[in-house]
C-alpha cells in the first residue's frame, strides 16, 4: 500500500534511500545500453530513415519550409514525444520546461532539441507574470512560429492565459485554447455544466463549498434535518468527493458516499473541510472501468484521436482498436462536442470516461456498429473530468510522427498544400496509432512495481507465489514486446537521464525538504505528496 500522511517518518526516508539506491545499482546496466545505442544508432534503419527523411524535405522538397517549433513540458513523456515528431519531420525545436531546484529534466538532453530554455513556474506566491514574460521572450529570440504547449495540471490555466498574449504580441500561433476555455475545460464542475449544455451526456455533479452542501447534496430526503442519523435517509445513488483545484493528498480518496450512516458520513466530509475557497465536487459514482482520450484538434477540426483504459494513475497504455464500438463511440462524443463548442477548438482535449460494466466489456469487442448503435452508446458514456492539454497517451503515435507533426503544422496561415511536400494524400484524413504495437511502459516503474514490489507483498503474506509468478511474467512480456515511452534506440539520453540522475535528485530532494509522497509518476515527472 501506498505511504500516507500517517506513515512512521522513517518509512518514508526509507522509501526514498531505497529508490536512490536502486537507480544506482541500475546506472552500469542503463549507461550501457544508452552507449550502445549511441553507437549503434547511426547504422540503425530507423536513424537512417529519419536523416533521410529530414534532408530530402530541407533540401529537394519544392515547397517544404523547416518551421521553428517550441514545445513546453519536454520533461514529460509526452512533451519530448512530440518534441521529437517535429525533428523527425524536419522542423526546428526548442525546448522548455520547469526545472525545479535546477535538475536538469530529460527532455533536456534530447538529440532532437536545439536550444533548452528553463522557465519560472508559476506559484500562488509569484503568479504567472514570469512564466508568461519567459515564454514571451524565448519566442521572440527565437522567432519561433508555433508553440505547443504539453503543459502538466498545475500549469494549464497559466498556459491559456499566455496563449492570448503570445498570439497579441508575436506572430507566434499557440496550439492552445484561451483562458476562458481552458478554465471552463479544467475546472470539473465548469467542465460538467459546459457539457451539460451542450447537450451531452454526463454524470450527476453537485459542487459543494461547505459542509453542509455536501451533506444535503447527500441526503436530499433529509432536508431541515440532514444531521439525524435515520435509515430513510440514505441515499440511492453513490457519490465521490473530489477537491475542485489540486490536492494530492486526496487526489486518489475514493471513498463512496454516503457511507452506511450519516455519522460516519459527517465525519468523513468534516475531513475533506470544503470551504468556498476550497470547493469539492460530488460526482455520481459509475460501476465500471474507467477510459481516457487523447485528440488534437485544430480550427475545430480533429486531426488525430486515440482511446485507451485508464486508471487513477495510469502507467499502461494499450489503444483501444479504432474500430471497436466503445472507441467511435468516444470519437462520436468528441467530434459532436468540438462542433459545438465556439469559438472553434484548437489545442489537446482530453476526455476521462466511465462506462457501466457490462456494456463496456460488450462495446470493446463489437466491430462494425452501426451510426445508430454508436449513437445509443454515447448516452452510457460518462466524461468524469476533462484535460484541456496534451494527454501522455499521444506516446501511442510516435509511428506516426511525421504525419502528427503535419497536422500540427497546418495551423499555420502558409503552410504547405498537403500531399506535396508531406505524406500525406488527404487534409481530412484522421491519424491513429498504428495497431502493431501492444504497448507502452516504463521500465523504472515496472521494475518497482511488477519486479520488487511483489517480492514485498509475499514476504508480508499479502499475495502467494503465483500472483508474483504472473507479475514477473508480466513485466518479462513489457520488457520483450512493448516500448518505453521514453526510449527510442536514436535519441537514449533522455531515457538515461530521468533514471540515473532526474529522479534520483528529486528524491534527494524529498529527503532533504522531509517532503514526502505516497504515488510517483514517471511518465510526467510527477510526485503525489502525502
Amino acid at each position: 500500500m501506498p505511504l500516507t500522511a500517517a506513515s512512521p517518518e522513517y518509512l518514508h526516508v526509507l522509501q526514498n534511500v531505497s529508490l536512490i539506491l536502486l537507480a544506482a545499482f541500475f546506472t552500469p546496466l542503463c549507461t550501457f545500453i544508452a552507449v550502445c545505442a549511441w553507437i549503434t544508432s547511426p547504422f540503425t534503419s530507423i536513424a537512417k530513415h529519419i536523416k533521410h527523411h529530414r534532408e530530402w524535405r530541407q533540401k529537394s522538397s519544392p515547397t517544404f519550409r523547416p518551421r521553428t517549433i517550441l514545445v513546453t513540458g519536454v520533461g514529460m513523456s509526452k512533451g519530448l514525444t512530440l518534441a521529437r515528431a517535429f525533428y523527425r519531420a524536419g522542423h526546428r525545436v526548442i525546448g522548455a520546461d520547469f526545472e525545479p531546484y535546477y535538475v536538469p529534466v530529460s527532455g533536456h538532453f534530447s538529440k532532437s532539441i536545439e536550444k533548452f530554455f528553463r522557465l519560472e513556474k508559476p506559484s500562488q506566491k509569484t503568479g504567472s507574470a514570469g512564466y508568461i514574460q519567459d515564454l514571451v521572450s524565448v519566442i521572440k529570440k527565437e522567432g519561433v512560429e508555433l508553440w505547443v504547449s504539453c503543459s502538466g495540471v498545475a500549469s494549464a490555466v497559466e498556459d491559456g492565459e499566455a496563449a492570448e498574449l503570445v498570439e497579441k504580441e508575436t506572430g507566434c500561433k499557440a496550439v492552445q485554447y484561451g483562458p476562458t476555455l481552458t478554465e471552463t475545460l479544467h475546472e470539473k464542475h465548469s467542465f460538467i455544466e459546459h457539457t451539460k449544455k451542450l447537450g451531452l451526456n454526463v454524470p450527476t455533479t453537485r459542487l459543494v463549498t461547505s459542509e453542509t452542501e455536501a451533506l444535503s447534496a447527500l441526503y436530499p430526503s433529509a432536508r431541515s434535518s440532514p444531521r439525524l442519523e435515520k435509515p430513510q435517509f440514505i441515499a440511492a445513488e453513490k457519490y465521490i468527493m473530489k477537491p475542485v483545484g489540486m490536492d494530492d493528498t486526496l487526489r486518489a480518496d475514493m471513498t463512496l458516499l454516503p457511507l452506511p450512516t450519516i455519522k460516519e458520513t459527517e465525519a468523513h466530509v468534516r475531513r475533506m473541510n470544503p470551504t468556498p475557497f476550497r470547493p469539492f465536487v460530488l460526482q455520481q459514482f459509475i460501476s465500471g472501468p474507467e477510459y481516457c482520450t487523447h485528440t488534437l484538434v485544430i480550427n475545430g477540426e480533429i486531426k488525430c484521436f486515440v482511446a485507451c483504459p485508464s486508471s487513477d494513475l495510469l502507467m499502461h497504455y494499450i489503444a483501444l482498436p479504432t474500430n471497436s464500438a466503445l472507441s467511435q463511440a468516444m470519437y462520436a462524443y468528441t467530434v459532436e462536442y468540438t462542433q459545438k463548442t465556439t469559438p472553434k477548438m484548437t489545442g489537446h482535449f482530453s476526455l476521462d470516461f466511465l462506462v457501466p460494466g457490462p456494456i463496456a466489456r460488450n462495446a470493446e469487442q463489437t466491430f462494425g456498429a452501426s451510426d445508430e448503435e454508436i449513437q445509443g452508446l454515447m448516452k452510457h458514456l460518462y466524461p468524469i473530468e476533462c484535460n484541456p492539454r496534451a494527454h501522455t497517451a499521444v506516446v501511442l503515435f510516435s509511428d506516426e510522427s511525421e504525419d502528427l507533426a503535419d497536422a500540427y503544422v497546418e495551423y499555420l496561415p502558409d503552410h504547405e498544400p498537403k500531399g506535396i511536400s508531406t505524406t500525406h494524400s488527404d487534409p481530412h484524413e484522421l491519424i491513429v496509432p498504428a495497431p502493431s504495437i501492444p504497448g507502452y511502459y516504463w521500465i523504472n516503474h515496472d521494475i518497482v512495481s511488477l519486479l520488487l514490489f511483489p517480492i514485498l507483498r509475499l514476504l508480508r503474506g499479502e499475495i502467494g507465489i503465483t500472483e508474483v509468478v504472473e507479475r514477473w511474467t508480466t513485466f518479462v512480456e513489457h520488457v520483450l514486446f512493448w516500448r518505453d515511452g521514453n526510449f527510442v534506440v536514436w535519441d537514449p539520453w533522455p531515457w538515461w537521464w530521468s533514471i540515473v540522475g532526474y529522479w534520483p535528485a528529486m528524491f534527494l530532494v524529498c529527503l532533504w525538504e522531509r517532503r514526502w509522497w505516497s504515488r510517483c509518476n514517471v511518465s510526467t515527472g510527477k510526485l503525489f505528496e502525502c
